[in-house]
């Protein structure tokens, strides 16, 4: 204790010998851990009964937000728009175009200095980072570039290891003089009001000067309904943000059942249930992000409301979940009712296929490769086993290490690589194995990436990535005759690219005033297919290709569309 009372004295030289035995106090208890960082960094944090104080990597000590909240002014504080704070506490640094200039300056500061990061209008620093380069070299840079390397934050894994308060209200500190004069006569006028007062949502700060709390009561009391509707707004802002979150789902979940879907869009895919409908239902100015709920996953929620009764999911086809029966009858579909200003049932129902066209956005899919039997000689210098999923870029760097560290390269050639035994066990054929001693580095790494297990990652819009065997099946496109010399398009494998059939039908049928069905797939038990008259595929690649943003190369049969001048 003595020994980081004095390396506390030592950091932060601006805390006084009052200041530094309340920090670091002789008789209350202080308990010491160690935590990873998602880097792997051993951290040792310093908590006392209730939260973190100080945390501490390769030998350099750090306050958390909780001690910059009781000594503000421990650090050289630069401030920035609160909607950045959202952008910082997910990971990101604190960029120059995100720092507001005061009137006063910024403190001087050089590169590698300890800084706070605070929010415009309130002193309570929320993130604590190191500053990337001096305040004259941010100024000679047009404020631009990287700022500040930021390590920790208000609202990460180090915060939720206390009391998980809010930051404090503090006021800002006036240094001009004509300001603070004013700021004196302020005072004088509305009496005196305590400088800090704790808030509960870190985005909205008080003024010093604000209504004392029996004034705010009466003025609540002679409020119109528009005022009302303000403080309920901010009666639920008082909550964390993972239960507003939490809270602004089952309000999209509900108004969709209510209001969008029909019983006849089941079986409905759940990523199409997600995109179409309850984005569409979520409140101007308000976002679903389902990492920033307690769920974390849309299909834990999607659990949640089964558990429920209010619905039931099933995998119709390998790892695509879908909405197969909604209970209408459920009270807490009945009792749900549309808040105010958001579009009721009839305007939403006239508007839905432009919504479904409008919001898709098609999955990013990377291609993955996992190591097989036969080729895990290769990989086990790497650390990797049978059945490790890695990214073509990886296996890359693997091969190219291998090959670097056991000297394979061709001394007279480096465009040639020399077969050693595990290379040929791995890489050629039995016919091959004697007459092949070299091979060309886009030969070795093609070669190598056929003989593993092909995979496939699939990322749909506001959901976790998902990974499944074998190489995406492309959307197949075909034209087949019907009797009386009448064709059809048959559309297949929609659902695996998050399309709806139903939607992509409907919307078919209005563009090219033809008749569209659903059909099931043929050998398939649970999948389906688009049936539409005549030869559509123009209509369909400007579908795909322009609106959806689909790659060619995910679309199987474009090449089938009529000559241009022929019947179609």
């Amino acid at each position: 204790r003595r020994k980081l009372r004095s390396d506390v004295a030592t950091a932060f030289p601006n805390l006084s010998a009052e200041q530094l035995a309340e920090f670091i106090p002789n008789k209350e208890e202080l308990n010491v851990i160690k935590i990873y960082s998602h880097k792997g960094e051993a951290i040792t944090v310093y908590m006392n009964n209730r939260n973190p104080l100080l945390f501490e990597i390769e030998k350099t000590l750090y306050p958390t937000v909780y001690t910059l909240w009781v000594y503000p002014d421990l650090l050289p504080a630069f401030s920035t728009w609160p909607p950045v704070l959202q952008k910082l506490a997910g990971g990101a640094d604190l960029m120059l175009p995100g720092v507001v200039v005061p009137p006063s300056g910024f403190p001087q500061v050089e590169r590698g200095t300890l800084c706070a990061v605070t929010l415009l209008g309130n002193r309570a620093p929320v993130a604590v980072g190191v500053a990337t380069m001096s305040t004259a070299e941010m100024l000679a840079a047009g404020m631009k570039g990287k700022g500040f390397a930021v390590f920790h934050t208000y609202l990460d894994h180090l915060w939720e290891y206390g009391d998980k308060s809010c930051p404090p209200t503090l006021a800002p500190l006036v240094t001009d003089a004509a300001e603070k004069e004013s700021a004196e006569d302020e005072e004088e006028t509305e009496g005196k009001e305590p400088v800090i007062s704790f808030s509960t949502d870190p985005l909205q700060h008080v003024d010093v000067g604000d209504l004392s709390l029996k004034e705010q009561e009466e003025l609540h009391e002679n409020r119109t309904e528009d005022t009302n509707s303000e403080v309920q707004q901010e009666a639920e802002d008082s909550r964390t943000p993972q239960e507003q979150m939490d809270a602004l789902f089952n309000q999209c979940f509900f108004h969709a059942l209510k209001c969008k879907v029909k019983k006849s869009d089941l079986p409905l895919l759940t990523s199409t249930f997600l995109r179409s409908h309850m984005f569409s239902c979520c409140p101007a100015g308000q976002q679903l992000d389902i990492k920033r709920s307690s769920y974390k996953k849309f299909s834990k929620f999607l659990q949640c409301m089964q558990q429920q009764k209010v619905l039931q999911v099933k995998e119709l086809s390998k790892g695509v979940e879908s909405i197969v029966e909604v209970d209408w009858k459920h009270p807490d579909i009945r009792a749900f009712a549309v808040p105010e200003g958001i579009p009721s049932a009839s305007s939403a129902q006239d508007n839905k296929n432009e919504d479904r066209e409008q919001v898709y956005h098609a999955p990013e899919i990377t291609p993955l490769y996992g190591v097989s039997a036969k080729m895990m000689p290769l990989f086990q210098e790497s650390g990797h086993r049978k059945g490790s999923i890695l990214s073509s870029s990886e296996v890359r760097n693997i091969i190219i290490n291998y090959v670097k560290t056991n000297e394979l390269v061709d001394e007279t050639n480096k465009n040639f690589v020399k077969v050693n035994a595990i290379l040929c066990d791995c890489l050629l054929d039995k016919s091959e194995q004697d007459e092949i001693s070299h091979l060309k580095w886009d030969d070795l790494l093609s070669r190598c990436l056929e003989r593993m297990q092909p995979l496939h990652q699939v990322t749909f819009f506001g959901q976790e990535p998902v990974v499944r065997k074998g190489n995406i099946e492309p959307i197949d496109i075909t034209v087949a005759q019907r009797s009386s010399n009448k064709k059809v398009t048959i559309i297949k494998n929609l659902e695996l690219f998050g399309l709806d059939p139903q939607s992509v039908a409907n919307i078919l049928q209005q563009k090219v005033q033809a008749s569209a069905t659903i059909t099931p797939l043929p050998g398939s038990k649970d999948r389906v297919q688009v049936q539409i008259q005549g030869n559509q595929i123009q209509h369909l690649a400007k579908m795909l290709l322009d609106e959806y943003q689909l790659p060619r190369k995910y679309i199987q049969g474009l090449e089938k569309a009529p000559k241009v001048g022929k019947k179609k």
